[in-house]
Protein backbone atom coordinates (compact mmCIF):
# COMPACT_ATOMS: atom_id res chain seq x y z
CA UNK A 1 0.00 0.00 0.00
CA UNK A 2 1.37 3.11 -0.86
CA UNK A 3 1.75 6.29 1.44
CA UNK A 4 -1.12 7.87 -0.86
CA UNK A 5 -3.22 4.92 -0.76
CA UNK A 6 -2.69 5.23 3.24
CA UNK A 7 -3.52 9.14 2.97
CA UNK A 8 -6.85 8.40 0.92
CA UNK A 9 -7.83 5.48 3.46
CA UNK A 10 -7.43 8.18 6.48
CA UNK A 11 -9.30 10.76 4.49
CA UNK A 12 -12.16 8.63 4.02
CA UNK A 13 -12.20 7.68 7.62
CA UNK A 14 -12.45 11.46 8.92
CA UNK A 15 -15.38 12.30 5.97
CA UNK A 16 -17.06 9.22 7.56
CA UNK A 17 -16.42 10.66 11.46
CA UNK A 18 -17.90 13.97 10.40
CA UNK A 19 -21.15 12.17 7.94
CA UNK A 20 -23.70 12.45 11.06
CA UNK A 21 -22.87 16.20 10.83
CA UNK A 22 -23.05 16.82 14.66
CA UNK A 23 -20.99 19.69 15.46
CA UNK A 24 -19.33 17.65 19.11
CA UNK A 25 -16.56 20.54 19.47
CA UNK A 26 -15.16 18.10 21.93
CA UNK A 27 -15.41 15.21 19.47
CA UNK A 28 -14.05 17.27 16.60
CA UNK A 29 -11.15 18.36 19.26
CA UNK A 30 -10.31 14.34 20.05
CA UNK A 31 -10.09 14.47 15.89
CA UNK A 32 -7.82 17.24 15.67
CA UNK A 33 -5.22 15.98 18.55
CA UNK A 34 -5.69 12.19 16.71
CA UNK A 35 -4.12 14.05 13.67
CA UNK A 36 -1.14 15.48 15.75
CA UNK A 37 -0.95 12.24 17.74
CA UNK A 38 1.05 9.76 15.37
CA UNK A 39 2.85 12.20 13.44
CA UNK A 40 5.98 10.83 15.08
CA UNK A 41 6.92 7.55 13.14
CA UNK A 42 4.40 9.09 10.09
CA UNK A 43 5.67 12.07 9.28
CA UNK A 44 4.98 11.74 5.40
CA UNK A 45 1.58 11.21 5.79
CA UNK A 46 1.06 14.39 7.36
CA UNK A 47 -2.21 13.36 9.01
CA UNK A 48 -2.95 16.97 10.79
CA UNK A 49 -2.86 17.97 6.74
CA UNK A 50 -5.24 15.17 5.61
CA UNK A 51 -7.57 16.21 8.42
CA UNK A 52 -7.55 19.78 7.95
CA UNK A 53 -8.04 18.97 4.45
CA UNK A 54 -11.75 17.44 4.38
CA UNK A 55 -12.43 19.41 7.99
CA UNK A 56 -12.08 22.70 5.36
CA UNK A 57 -13.46 20.68 2.10
CA UNK A 58 -10.47 20.66 -0.23
CA UNK A 59 -10.63 17.52 -1.20
CA UNK A 60 -13.93 15.60 -1.61
CA UNK A 61 -15.35 12.21 -1.40
CA UNK A 62 -15.72 11.57 -5.12
CA UNK A 63 -11.80 12.50 -5.78
CA UNK A 64 -10.49 10.75 -2.64
CA UNK A 65 -12.48 7.16 -3.97
CA UNK A 66 -11.10 7.48 -7.56
CA UNK A 67 -7.60 7.09 -6.09
CA UNK A 68 -8.55 3.71 -4.75
CA UNK A 69 -7.86 1.80 -8.02
CA UNK A 70 -7.88 -1.86 -6.43
CA UNK A 71 -10.86 -3.73 -5.56
CA UNK A 72 -9.17 -4.57 -1.98
CA UNK A 73 -8.60 -1.11 -1.41
CA UNK A 74 -11.91 0.12 -2.16
CA UNK A 75 -13.56 -2.92 -0.14
CA UNK A 76 -11.33 -2.22 2.84
CA UNK A 77 -12.27 1.54 2.70
CA UNK A 78 -15.86 0.82 2.43
CA UNK A 79 -15.02 -1.70 5.64
CA UNK A 80 -13.35 0.98 7.55
CA UNK A 81 -16.14 3.96 7.05
CA UNK A 82 -19.16 1.37 7.76
CA UNK A 83 -16.85 0.65 11.35
CA UNK A 84 -16.35 4.67 11.62
CA UNK A 85 -19.96 5.61 11.82
CA UNK A 86 -21.36 2.37 13.86
CA UNK A 87 -18.03 2.71 16.32
CA UNK A 88 -20.53 4.79 18.47
CA UNK A 89 -23.87 3.05 18.46
CA UNK A 90 -26.07 2.47 15.56
CA UNK A 91 -26.15 4.57 12.37
CA UNK A 92 -27.86 7.76 11.91
CA UNK A 93 -29.41 8.49 9.14
CA UNK A 94 -27.20 10.83 7.89
CA UNK A 95 -24.30 8.10 8.19
CA UNK A 96 -26.37 5.28 6.02
CA UNK A 97 -26.83 8.42 3.12
CA UNK A 98 -22.90 8.97 3.36
CA UNK A 99 -22.40 5.38 3.00
CA UNK A 100 -24.79 4.75 0.46
CA UNK A 101 -22.79 7.63 -1.27
CA UNK A 102 -19.45 5.88 -0.82
CA UNK A 103 -21.07 2.68 -2.04
CA UNK A 104 -21.90 4.03 -5.11
CA UNK A 105 -18.64 6.22 -5.47
CA UNK A 106 -16.75 2.81 -4.55
CA UNK A 107 -18.66 0.71 -7.14
CA UNK A 108 -19.79 -2.10 -4.55
CA UNK A 109 -23.02 -3.65 -5.27
CA UNK A 110 -25.50 -4.36 -2.97
CA UNK A 111 -24.35 -7.57 -1.76
CA UNK A 112 -20.88 -6.40 -1.47
CA UNK A 113 -22.10 -3.83 0.80
CA UNK A 114 -24.03 -6.23 2.94
CA UNK A 115 -21.03 -8.68 3.49
CA UNK A 116 -18.42 -5.69 4.34
CA UNK A 117 -20.68 -4.15 6.62
CA UNK A 118 -21.93 -7.26 8.60
CA UNK A 119 -19.21 -7.85 11.63
CA UNK A 120 -19.44 -4.37 12.24
CA UNK A 121 -23.34 -4.25 12.78
CA UNK A 122 -23.04 -7.54 14.17
CA UNK A 123 -21.00 -6.53 17.05
CA UNK A 124 -22.93 -3.07 17.46
CA UNK A 125 -26.02 -4.70 17.45
CA UNK A 126 -25.16 -6.64 20.57
CA UNK A 127 -26.11 -5.36 23.73
CA UNK A 128 -23.48 -6.03 26.07
CA UNK A 129 -25.14 -5.02 29.55
CA UNK A 130 -27.60 -7.65 30.78
CA UNK A 131 -31.00 -6.79 30.73
CA UNK A 132 -31.71 -4.77 34.23
CA UNK A 133 -33.71 -1.68 35.64
CA UNK A 134 -31.09 1.13 34.96
CA UNK A 135 -30.23 3.48 37.77
CA UNK A 136 -32.40 5.98 38.19
CA UNK A 137 -29.43 8.43 38.71
CA UNK A 138 -27.04 9.50 36.01
CA UNK A 139 -23.54 7.88 35.90
CA UNK A 140 -22.30 11.23 34.70
CA UNK A 141 -19.89 12.86 37.28
CA UNK A 142 -21.24 14.16 40.63
CA UNK A 143 -19.76 17.21 41.99
CA UNK A 144 -17.76 16.89 44.96
CA UNK A 145 -18.62 18.24 48.27
CA UNK A 146 -20.67 15.96 50.09
CA UNK A 147 -18.94 13.16 52.55
CA UNK A 148 -16.91 10.36 50.50
CA UNK A 149 -18.34 7.18 51.43
CA UNK A 150 -16.09 4.21 50.43
CA UNK A 151 -18.49 1.41 49.30
CA UNK A 152 -17.40 -2.34 49.84
CA UNK A 153 -17.25 -4.84 46.78
CA UNK A 154 -19.87 -7.36 46.26
CA UNK A 155 -16.38 -9.22 44.63
CA UNK A 156 -13.20 -9.79 46.34
CA UNK A 157 -10.59 -6.45 45.24
CA UNK A 158 -8.41 -9.13 44.03
CA UNK A 159 -10.95 -10.83 41.60
CA UNK A 160 -12.23 -7.18 40.66
CA UNK A 161 -8.42 -6.20 39.78
CA UNK A 162 -8.22 -9.75 38.03
CA UNK A 163 -11.20 -8.85 35.29
CA UNK A 164 -9.61 -5.63 34.41
CA UNK A 165 -6.57 -7.31 33.80
CA UNK A 166 -8.01 -9.54 31.55
CA UNK A 167 -10.04 -7.10 29.51
CA UNK A 168 -6.76 -5.43 28.91
CA UNK A 169 -5.08 -8.60 27.64
CA UNK A 170 -8.16 -9.31 25.02
CA UNK A 171 -8.45 -5.41 23.89
CA UNK A 172 -4.41 -5.83 23.51
CA UNK A 173 -5.19 -9.20 21.39
CA UNK A 174 -7.76 -7.54 19.21
CA UNK A 175 -4.86 -5.03 18.06
CA UNK A 176 -2.85 -8.09 16.39
CA UNK A 177 -5.92 -8.68 14.30
CA UNK A 178 -5.47 -7.46 10.66
CA UNK A 179 -9.20 -7.28 10.37
CA UNK A 180 -10.71 -3.36 10.32
CA UNK A 181 -13.45 -5.05 12.37
CA UNK A 182 -11.45 -6.52 15.20
CA UNK A 183 -10.77 -3.25 16.78
CA UNK A 184 -14.61 -1.79 16.48
CA UNK A 185 -14.55 -5.00 19.61
CA UNK A 186 -12.44 -2.76 21.78
CA UNK A 187 -15.33 -0.29 22.45
CA UNK A 188 -18.49 -2.55 23.65
CA UNK A 189 -15.39 -4.68 25.71
CA UNK A 190 -15.07 -1.58 27.31
CA UNK A 191 -18.32 -0.63 28.06
CA UNK A 192 -19.00 -4.23 29.62
CA UNK A 193 -15.91 -3.95 31.93
CA UNK A 194 -16.78 -0.62 33.31
CA UNK A 195 -21.16 -2.02 33.68
CA UNK A 196 -19.17 -5.66 35.95
CA UNK A 197 -17.18 -2.58 37.67
CA UNK A 198 -20.07 -0.65 38.28
CA UNK A 199 -22.18 -3.63 39.20
CA UNK A 200 -19.78 -5.24 41.64
CA UNK A 201 -20.67 -1.75 43.79
CA UNK A 202 -24.04 -2.58 43.55
CA UNK A 203 -24.90 0.04 40.46
CA UNK A 204 -26.57 -1.15 37.58
CA UNK A 205 -25.96 1.19 34.46
CA UNK A 206 -27.52 1.13 31.05
CA UNK A 207 -24.82 1.44 28.05
CA UNK A 208 -25.77 5.25 27.78
CA UNK A 209 -24.61 6.31 31.27
CA UNK A 210 -21.90 4.32 30.17
CA UNK A 211 -21.25 6.14 26.98
CA UNK A 212 -20.87 9.28 28.76
CA UNK A 213 -18.76 7.97 31.81
CA UNK A 214 -16.44 7.03 29.21
CA UNK A 215 -16.65 10.38 27.19
CA UNK A 216 -16.66 12.01 30.32
CA UNK A 217 -12.74 10.94 31.24
CA UNK A 218 -11.61 11.96 27.83
CA UNK A 219 -12.50 8.79 25.46
CA UNK A 220 -13.79 9.66 22.97
CA UNK A 221 -15.64 6.10 21.00
CA UNK A 222 -15.20 7.53 17.38
CA UNK A 223 -12.06 8.97 18.07
CA UNK A 224 -10.88 5.89 19.56
CA UNK A 225 -11.83 3.38 16.54
CA UNK A 226 -10.44 6.31 14.43
CA UNK A 227 -6.73 5.97 16.08
CA UNK A 228 -6.83 2.10 16.38
CA UNK A 229 -7.66 1.91 12.80
CA UNK A 230 -5.17 4.40 12.32
CA UNK A 231 -2.14 2.55 13.79
CA UNK A 232 -2.88 -0.75 12.09
CA UNK A 233 -2.97 0.75 9.23
CA UNK A 234 -0.07 2.64 9.26
CA UNK A 235 1.70 -0.60 11.05
CA UNK A 236 1.10 -2.34 7.72
CA UNK A 237 -1.08 -4.63 10.50
CA UNK A 238 -4.24 -4.32 7.94
CA UNK A 239 -4.95 -7.42 5.82
CA UNK A 240 -7.59 -8.87 4.02
CA UNK A 241 -11.01 -10.15 5.90
CA UNK A 242 -9.96 -13.56 7.02
CA UNK A 243 -6.40 -12.58 7.56
CA UNK A 244 -3.69 -14.39 9.62
CA UNK A 245 -2.61 -12.62 12.57
CA UNK A 246 -0.03 -10.05 12.21
CA UNK A 247 2.91 -11.00 10.96
CA UNK A 248 5.78 -9.60 13.87
CA UNK A 249 4.25 -8.72 17.49
CA UNK A 250 6.37 -5.12 16.24
CA UNK A 251 4.15 -4.16 13.89
CA UNK A 252 1.05 -3.55 16.13
CA UNK A 253 3.40 -3.32 19.23
CA UNK A 254 1.85 0.66 19.86
CA UNK A 255 -1.49 0.07 19.22
CA UNK A 256 -1.91 -3.13 21.14
CA UNK A 257 -0.06 -1.10 24.09
CA UNK A 258 -2.24 1.76 23.49
CA UNK A 259 -5.38 -0.44 23.90
CA UNK A 260 -4.11 -2.22 26.74
CA UNK A 261 -3.44 0.88 28.30
CA UNK A 262 -6.59 2.36 27.54
CA UNK A 263 -8.67 -0.58 28.98
CA UNK A 264 -6.98 -0.85 31.66
CA UNK A 265 -6.84 2.86 33.07
CA UNK A 266 -10.41 2.98 32.51
CA UNK A 267 -11.12 0.26 34.85
CA UNK A 268 -9.23 1.15 37.20
CA UNK A 269 -10.74 4.85 36.96
CA UNK A 270 -14.41 3.23 37.19
CA UNK A 271 -13.13 1.66 40.20
CA UNK A 272 -11.65 4.35 42.53
CA UNK A 273 -15.26 6.20 41.00
CA UNK A 274 -17.46 3.61 42.11
CA UNK A 275 -15.92 2.97 44.99
CA UNK A 276 -16.05 6.24 46.52
CA UNK A 277 -19.75 6.91 46.09
CA UNK A 278 -19.11 8.52 42.71
CA UNK A 279 -18.07 12.07 44.25
CA UNK A 280 -14.69 12.65 41.65
CA UNK A 281 -15.68 15.37 39.53
CA UNK A 282 -14.80 15.71 35.47
CA UNK A 283 -11.44 17.51 36.35
CA UNK A 284 -10.42 14.31 38.64
CA UNK A 285 -11.77 11.66 36.31
CA UNK A 286 -9.55 12.71 33.59
CA UNK A 287 -6.46 13.62 35.68
CA UNK A 288 -6.41 10.33 36.79
CA UNK A 289 -7.25 8.53 33.81
CA UNK A 290 -4.16 10.37 32.42
CA UNK A 291 -1.90 9.52 35.33
CA UNK A 292 -2.57 5.97 34.87
CA UNK A 293 -2.11 6.01 31.19
CA UNK A 294 1.70 5.84 31.25
CA UNK A 295 2.00 3.08 33.80
CA UNK A 296 -0.28 0.83 32.15
CA UNK A 297 1.35 1.09 28.75
CA UNK A 298 4.69 -0.12 30.91
CA UNK A 299 2.79 -2.95 32.32
CA UNK A 300 1.76 -4.49 28.88
CA UNK A 301 5.04 -5.85 28.17
CA UNK A 302 4.65 -8.34 31.24
CA UNK A 303 1.60 -9.25 29.70
CA UNK A 304 2.80 -9.85 25.99
CA UNK A 305 2.89 -13.72 26.36
CA UNK A 306 -0.94 -13.92 27.58
CA UNK A 307 -1.70 -10.84 25.11
CA UNK A 308 0.01 -13.33 22.07
CA UNK A 309 -1.68 -16.25 23.18
CA UNK A 310 -5.28 -14.69 23.30
CA UNK A 311 -4.63 -13.39 19.53
CA UNK A 312 -3.93 -16.95 18.25
CA UNK A 313 -7.05 -17.76 19.50
CA UNK A 314 -9.48 -14.97 18.56
CA UNK A 315 -12.14 -14.79 15.61
CA UNK A 316 -14.81 -13.40 14.64
CA UNK A 317 -17.31 -16.15 16.74
CA UNK A 318 -15.19 -15.92 19.71
CA UNK A 319 -15.20 -12.24 19.73
CA UNK A 320 -19.12 -12.39 19.79
CA UNK A 321 -19.05 -14.62 22.39
CA UNK A 322 -16.65 -12.52 24.60
CA UNK A 323 -19.25 -9.65 23.84
CA UNK A 324 -22.24 -11.49 24.81
CA UNK A 325 -20.47 -12.91 28.02
CA UNK A 326 -20.30 -16.19 27.10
Amino acid sequence: MTSEQKQVLLSIAFFAALADGVKDDQETERLRQLADSLDEDVKALDLPGIYRNVLLKRVTLASATSALDHPELRQLAYEMAVCVCDADGRQTPAERQFLQELQRLLGLDDEQARTLGSQAEAIVDIDTTPSAEPERHSSSPTTAGGPVVAITTKIPEEELDQQIVNSAIINGALELLPQSWASLAIIPLQIKLVYRIGQAYGVELDQGHIKEFIATIGVGLTSQYLEQFGRKLLGGVLGKVGGKLAGTVGQAATGMAFSFATTYALGQVARRYYAGGRQMDTTVLRQSFAELLAPAKEMQSRYLPQIQQAASGLDAGKVMALLRGK
